[in-house]
């Protein structure tokens, strides 16, 4: 009984290599927010495709629902702090009044969720129906606070409605849906190889 409660203690606490995955991950969200200063193909129409959605998913599938949303957590308050990790190398606490900032709060929320989903099924198939529902949570989620924001306190643009917002994101929806099924197929291989503890 004593050897499975220290078991389960011990399976609780971060390891030095857990603060390295999730360190990892933190930077590489950083990467990806401005991935088109290192890509600037990747500027579509005027507005930057970034690999957030990506990082974060993979952040839940490799990690776990804990681990990938600290991850997640310390690339959100690293960038409150001032430092300019969010897309267009933004950063500090104006940010929680901008109205993209529902899509850096959901990074958090959909490593949780896809970390959950797939910590007792770890399959093929349930990588990639949790990284598609990433992309579905992602997208309502920030969608609708970017239209509250734009419609309470943030100055919409003449003519803009709801049905403008939703077609904003008409854009980088391939890239997420292609990217989405990419991570679960990708994560399922890592995990295979890396055998990280997901507690």
């Amino acid at each position: 009984m004593a050897t499975t409660v220290q078991q389960a203690r011990a399976g609780s606490r971060f390891s030095t290599l857990d603060m390295v995955y999730c360190a990892l991950f933190a930077t590489l969200m950083m990467i990806g927010a401005n991935i088109t200063t290192f890509a600037p193909f990747l500027v579509v129409g005027g507005v930057p495709i970034t690999l957030q959605s990506f990082f974060a998913t993979l952040a839940g599938l490799i990690l776990g629902a804990r681990k990938g949303a600290i991850a997640m957590l310390v690339y959100t308050l690293i960038g409150l702090a001032g430092a300019p990790v969010f897309a267009g190398f933004k950063g500090g606490m104006s940010m929680l009044l901008a109205p993209t900032f529902g899509f850096i709060i959901v990074f958090i929320l959909i490593a949780y969720i896809i970390g959950k989903m797939t910590e007792k099924n770890g399959t093929v198939k349930s990588y990639v129906i949790a990284s598609l529902v990433s992309t579905v949570i992602t997208y309502v989620i920030g969608t609708n606070w970017m239209y509250g924001a734009y419609m309470l306190w943030a100055g919409a643009p003449e003519g803009f409605n709801y049905w403008m917002a939703w077609a904003w994101m008409l854009g980088p929806l391939p890239k997420d849906i292609i990217l989405g099924v990419f991570a679960g197929f990708f994560a399922f291989r890592i995990n295979k190889i890396l055998k990280i503890n997901k507690a």
